[in-house]
């Protein structure tokens, strides 16, 4: 793969996993503001969870290249 294609690609994991953690937050708020306190720590901590690890994963895909 090119390089231009994976710093693409490394740019896309590591929107991906943002977009993870704000997903993950929001539910969280959402599940917390109906009482559903222990349910909402479980979406929070899997959407902090997965959403860090891609963005990481690109992270060090990007440094890597040495774009970073």
């Amino acid at each position: 793969m090119s390089r231009g294609k994976l710093w693409y690609l490394a740019k896309a994991l590591e929107g991906l996993g943002m977009v993870l953690v704000l997903v993950g937050v929001m539910w969280s708020i959402s599940l917390g503001m109906d009482d559903r306190s222990l349910e909402s720590m479980k979406w929070e901590m899997n959407g902090l969870i997965v959403g860090g690890a891609l963005f990481m994963l690109g992270w060090a895909l990007e440094r890597r290249l040495g774009t970073r």
